[in-house]
């Protein structure tokens, strides 16, 4: 337990400062389209006249973007890039920062196997990665209800934000079972981004190209995309490829970082 609170105060100011963005980034979003909607202007009609390229990079697909969860599921992209880009880094660091710090040898000197102080490690990162989806799922039913004049949009939030947990959880763990396999603690947290990077562009690849189509598979981005899990719910098949890929990583990281010698 010491090793969890040592974890949730040593990340606690970062955390603070990622929910001020979330809650940044949703409320000056939905400003936006307040000050769209009372200019007048049809947002469809709008989008409709941009270049499909411009369409995949803003996300809009079949979303109303006359209604407030409509234009929230154009922002959802970015919410959705945020909230992973934390918990890769967070996944990362939380293994690879004891060797960075110089740390490693105060850390396992303890009674404890090294499987249950990552255990508890990923436990922490999971906390934090869930205190900003609620962060995030109570201020988006704000701020669309704010804006919502009475449409339903609570279940459509609500399954965004499901969506949204998975893939934190997901990019937690690519993040961590990087950091377990990597020999150079200092690149861990960027190589976890530059996955999450790569599968994003590849996310817009698609959108552009539907001769790539069967490549949505490889990219995490594409399994609970606002403009599908709105319309649908979630697709079973992409819960299922995010619930064996973070079983997979999560015994990777435990194996992988039982074998490694550590730098001290």
């Amino acid at each position: 337990m010491n090793v969890y609170i040592r974890e949730m105060k040593a990340h606690r100011k970062s955390l603070i400062i990622w929910c001020i963005g979330m809650i940044a980034l949703i409320g000056s979003g939905m400003g936006k389209f307040a000050g769209f909607s009372s200019s007048g202007q049809s947002m469809n009609e709008l989008m409709a006249q941009m270049p499909k390229s411009l369409q995949a990079f803003l996300g809009v697909g079949s979303l109303d973007m006359s209604t407030a969860s409509g234009y929230y599921g154009v922002l959802f992209l970015y919410i959705v890039l945020l909230s992973t880009i934390h918990a890769a880094m967070i996944g990362a660091t939380i293994i690879s920062k004891e060797e960075r710090d110089k740390t490693v040898e105060f850390l396992f000197v303890k009674p404890l196997p090294r499987k249950r102080i990552i255990g508890i490690k990923l436990l922490a990162s999971l906390t934090q990665v869930g205190i900003l989806a609620i962060i995030t799922w109570s201020i988006s039913l704000l701020i669309v209800g704010k804006y919502s004049d009475g449409e339903s949009f609570i279940s459509d939030i609500g399954v965004t934000m499901i969506g949204m947990l998975i893939l934190q959880v997901l990019f937690l763990v690519i993040g961590a079972a990087i950091a377990a396999w990597t020999k150079k603690p200092g690149k861990a947290a960027t190589l976890g981004t530059v996955v999450l990077l790569v599968t994003f562009i590849l996310s817009f690849a698609i959108d552009l190209s539907e001769k790539i189509e069967g490549l949505k598979y490889l990219t995490p981005f594409k399994y609970f995309e606002a403009k599908n899990v709105m319309d649908n719910g979630l697709e079973m098949i992409f819960v299922g490829i995010s619930a064996v890929l973070i079983g997979v990583l999560t015994v990777a990281t435990f194996v992988l970082y039982e074998k490694r010698d550590l730098n001290v």
